[in-house]
């Protein structure tokens, strides 16, 4: 199922920041598998791997398999691999927003996603992380406030009229629910 994580039209002067993630469900819980931030023009796609000796990298820049990634939307990325299980993508945001920062991490097929950065950087957001300044899990209408986690969830399901990032297509997509 995906979901918008976090958006923010004027992210980085007008650039924009769409953070879109694919769960998984197992059983009777769910994962994050994949995540797909888009920066301006530029897309970043990274996905965990099942495999515990599969040491490779899984992301593609701009729809390209193990593209180039020095740099993302102008932003430097740093790849850190502790264990053939682990691995942490950094996108540096400092030269926008000094210390400020976007870290991917997976542990095996997991994948978590972390912003470092106060309310200047990440304070217009919207999404399944709900507001930044109170924490309420805000409808996409900006004033409705949900206190079910399904329906939120539901409520921030990428809709047909907003950018598809992902490399691929998977089921569920609106208006099947996840």
């Amino acid at each position: 199922c995906d979901l918008t994580l976090v958006k923010d039209a004027d992210f980085a002067a007008g650039l924009g920041l769409d953070i879109q993630i694919r769960t998984k469900v197992v059983r009777f819980w769910s994962y994050i598998k994949n995540v797909a931030i888009k920066i301006g023009n530029d897309i970043l796609e990274i996905e965990g791997s099942v495999d515990a000796d599969d040491a490779d990298a899984h992301y593609w820049i701009n729809f390209e398999y193990q593209g180039d990634l020095d740099t993302f939307a102008d932003f430097p990325v740093t790849q850190k691999l502790p264990s053939t299980y682990k691995r942490r993508y950094i996108i540096d945001l400092s030269s926008k927003y000094p210390g400020a920062s976007i870290v991917v991490q997976l542990y095996k097929e997991f994948v978590r996603v972390q912003f470092n950065g106060d309310q200047s950087v990440f304070g217009n957001t919207v999404g399944l992380l709900g507001d930044y300044k109170t924490g309420e899990l805000l409808a996409r209408d900006g004033s409705t406030v949900f206190d079910d986690f399904t329906d939120f969830g539901d409520e921030w399901q990428v809709l047909p009229s907003e950018p598809k990032i992902f490399h691929e297509v998977a089921h569920p997509q609106f208006p099947e629910l996840c």
